[in-house]
């Protein structure tokens, strides 16, 4: 098994429209993806604009397997643009 674990510290007032966007993402790995067997999006009790992602893949190869699906894909530059 291959694990990671991300901080992602969003802009001011862009934590629903990121969940939104990195939920939908999270559902579709773990229905798509054999390679992805947990996708969790986490939120930080202390801090309002910080969301942690922790995901586990079979393998570092399925991870770059993730990076290629076309649900990663399609809101890459929207997700990018709230952190």
């Amino acid at each position: 098994m291959y694990c990671i674990f991300i901080s992602v510290d969003l802009k001011p007032g862009a934590k629903q429209s990121y969940l939104a966007l990195i939920q939908a993402n999270a559902r579709a790995s773990v229905e798509q993806e054999p390679g992805c067997h947990t996708f969790d999006v986490l939120l930080d009790r202390e801090h309002d604009d910080r969301v942690y992602l922790y995901e586990v893949y079979e393998s570092p190869q399925a991870l770059q397997a993730h990076k290629e699906t076309p649900h990663y894909l399609r809101d890459r530059e929207q997700i990018n643009s709230l952190i």
